[in-house]
């Protein structure tokens, strides 16, 4: 997500280095640790969505709902959250609700230890299970408290690293297992953001499947509005209404009068439960 967490030209830098909304229970298949809960019915939204640093205005969302756009993504929380968010607030989420708009959660947890650059929060082999419980934890209040109920997806943002450094590959996935484990614990669905060349690569090529998001939100700039002609990975996986596409970043555009620089997405996934 570019200049959400790090700034544009440095997100560029690492990467090179290193609609209609319907209501369904998909998405859950290659989950676990969920058999023992009785769900909310999954909230699913296909069609365009964006995803920019702060959480637009009300005015800017009144203006923005022209149809081009279904759905938008908001950074609920973590420590490498990188933009301040005014407007976002349950208030804001049950206004812009009863617009019509749909909202993708994303949390922005721990970054890899290998990580090239600087972060608040970053987890280790020591830290990485506590770390997803506590994480977990704080998004799941964080949502709740935005009005986002039990059912809904949180995306947990993990940005570029070297996935050939097995030490830290194998930190980041302990992470996001404990994340994502403690998410289903609390009855909300676990969703996941990351790069083709690395963070999304090592959760999708995984072979233990064991506790790893059932939703794939795959960063991507081709400028392809799919989900589906450009998946990188076999075609049973993350079927279902599962799958997220950032195909675009930094693109400015004007609806309604109102422009904006935002992130184009293709959305055939999970989205929050409100109301």
């Amino acid at each position: 997500m570019a200049g959400h967490r790090q700034s544009k030209k440095r997100r560029y830098l690492t990467w090179a280095v290193a609609g209609a909304a319907v209501v369904t229970g998909a998405g859950i298949a290659a989950q676990t640790s969920m058999a023992a809960t009785t769900w909310p019915a999954q909230k699913t939204f296909t069609g365009r969505a964006f995803d920019t640093c702060t959480a637009p205005s009300l005015s800017a969302m009144k203006a923005w709902h022209t149809g081009f756009y279904g759905a938008a993504a908001v950074y609920v929380g973590g420590k490498n959250r990188g933009c301040a968010q005014p407007n976002l607030t349950a208030s804001w989420v049950k206004s812009v609700n009863s617009l019509g708009w749909k909202l993708i959660p994303i949390y922005v947890g721990a970054q890899p230890p290998c990580q090239t650059g600087s972060s608040p929060e970053k987890l280790s082999a020591a830290t990485a299970a506590s770390l997803g419980v506590t994480d977990a934890k704080d998004a799941v209040a964080k949502a709740s408290a935005l009005g986002m109920k039990a059912g809904s997806p949180v995306y947990l943002d993990m940005e570029p690293y070297d996935v050939q450094n097995k030490t830290c590959n194998d930190a980041v996935l302990t992470y996001v297992r404990s994340f994502m484990k403690t998410l289903r614990s609390k009855t909300y669905r676990g969703g996941y953001y990351g790069f083709t060349s690395s963070s999304a690569k090592a959760v999708a090529t995984a072979k233990d499947r064991t506790d790893l998001p059932g939703n794939l939100w795959y960063a991507l700039w081709d400028k392809q509005n799919t989900t589906t002609a450009d998946w990188p990975w076999g075609a049973t996986q993350y079927t279902s209404h599962s799958r997220g596409h950032q195909y675009m970043v930094n693109s400015k555009e004007a609806h309604g009068g109102v422009t904006l620089t935002v992130d184009r997405d293709a959305w055939d996934a999970p989205v929050a439960i409100v109301g």
